[in-house]
């Protein structure tokens, strides 16, 4: 239909969760296709590159581009989106911030492949099949394909108009972005549409003293924490403190702690440091030894801390071996 915005939507380094947030609009999405047409959305419809490479330039109007850029292909395909398109939007956290997969950068890419097929139990591999791509690499004994040896956000590998967090993006977030591009009224460019201030500021739980001897995961917790009672100040690690809100508190209203997924407040340069220093704030002694053993009750701090945006913090990877 002639005056219907044109919208491409494109599976990077994810999950497939982005894509199916677009779809759990629900009746909303008939609001999406009264205004827009999907011209490029090979998860859901029959696209192929062709396609996209047959359209003119800035013919797309907009580009939900979800998944960070961890191969050469979702490089190529990023820029050929940018070239196509009036407006790039990193739709979800790993386009925004890297991403779940964002924590290989805790490992080198010679590890993972190691440990991915010639390394693990659940599936046996006798003839040490690796996976094969047109472009390859030789990497000690062995042959890999061109996977970066560092996994990236979106906007380090091409510019970036907008940013839309969340894993995935509320529904009503999706809805209200929708809303703005169909009807221009978009914030200025390099906005992340999400709220304006941290997630516990608009968290409806009580805050009193914050002041704790343990930290415990979600499942070491055997009676069900106070639903009223701020999760943090029961010692369950919670990133409220270093997140923005825009998600609705949709995992703390039904009592599981914030994992950080709409990333940092503004002027906030390192989310997992925020959290380190909101963390260590709380922990009540000054004997250094007892200080060591509370925070050794912390399992995995890099995927405590980076869960989403290892790529953009200020360290945003181990040295590569």
């Amino acid at each position: 239909m002639a005056g219907k915005l044109k919208f491409a939507v494109y599976w990077a380094s994810m999950c497939g969760g982005c894509d199916v947030a677009i779809t759990h609009l629900n009746e909303k999405v008939l609001d999406v296709v009264a205004v827009a047409d999907f011209v490029f959305w090979p998860c859901a419809m029959d696209f192929k590159l062709a396609d996209l490479q047959g359209y003119k330039d800035k013919s797309i109007d907009v580009c939900l581009f979800n998944g960070g850029i961890r191969t050469e292909e979702h490089k190529h395909i990023a820029e050929l989106l940018q070239k196509k398109s009036k407006v790039m939007v990193a739709f979800g956290s790993c386009a925004c911030f890297g991403g779940i997969t964002g924590l290989a950068n805790a490992t080198t890419r010679d590890a993972l492949f190691k440990a991915a097929y010639l390394q693990q139990t659940s599936t046996p591999n006798p003839k040490k099949t690796m996976p094969k791509l047109k472009t390859m690499v030789q990497e000690g004994e062995l042959t890999l394909p061109q996977v970066f040896e560092t996994a990236l956000a979106l906007d380090q590998a091409i510019a970036v108009d907008y940013y839309l967090p969340g894993c995935p993006p509320e529904t009503g977030t999706v809805a209200a972005a929708v809303n703005a591009i169909a009807t221009g009224k978009l914030p200025p460019k390099g906005a992340t549409i999400a709220g304006t201030k941290p997630l516990c500021d608009e968290c409806p739980k009580k805050k009193e003293e914050k002041k704790i001897k343990e930290f415990k995961r979600p499942h070491e917790v055997i009676i069900p924490p106070d639903s009223t009672k701020c999760l943090l100040e029961q010692g369950i690690v919670c990133c409220g403190p270093a997140t923005v809100s825009g998600c609705g508190a949709r995992c703390i209203s039904v009592n599981m702690p914030c994992r950080g997924c709409y990333g940092p407040p503004a002027g906030v340069k390192d989310q997992g440091a925020k959290l380190l220093s909101a963390l260590g704030s709380i922990i009540d002694s000054a004997d250094e030894k007892e200080i060591r053993k509370i925070v050794d009750q912390i399992a995995d701090p890099i995927g405590t801390f980076y869960r989403y945006g290892l790529p953009k913090a200020l360290l945003r990877r181990t040295r590569a071996q």
